[in-house]
């Protein structure tokens, strides 16, 4: 499928797939919603009205209010394509979305996907390095 048919396709047309996707392993409307709403910084009112009225990905991207500046952490393969290599900006907000809600679908706690400060800093970088025997052994 070409991108220019991808970008013309409504959100209303693949919002349901989205909803399918979480609720087959106990997922909310709410929570697919909410990944909407943290990408794209529309209300739950703004959301609703672009769903109602067929509005395309192009569109929907472009109209956006404010797009997250987080989003760049979204990373990783989603239908076999790096989220981070692909080079159209809307493509890449797009597959973002995917990503998203793969992740939600594949049971990841809310914190972590939408990337807050909180799921960060617990990260591997920030954890405490284990002090070995021998270093205890050497300190006084």
């Amino acid at each position: 499928m070409s991108n220019q048919r991808i970008y013309a396709m409504s959100v209303a047309s693949v919002y349901p797939h989205y909803l399918a996707k979480a609720g087959k392993k106990g997922r909310t409307k709410d929570e697919v919603d909410e990944i909407f709403r943290w990408l794209t910084g529309y209300t739950q009112a703004a959301l609703a009205k672009h769903l109602a009225a067929g509005t395309s990905f192009e569109d929907f991207f472009a109209k956006a209010p404010r797009l997250n500046p987080h989003r760049e952490l979204v990373r990783g393969v989603v239908c076999g394509v790096r989220v981070e290599a692909v080079e159209e900006p809307l493509m890449r907000e797009i597959r973002r979305l995917d990503k998203m809600i793969d992740e939600l679908a594949k049971g990841k706690a809310m914190e972590k996907i939408l990337r807050t400060p909180a799921a960060q800093s617990r990260g591997p970088a920030s954890r405490a390095r284990r002090i070995t025997p021998r270093e205890r052994r050497a300190s006084p």
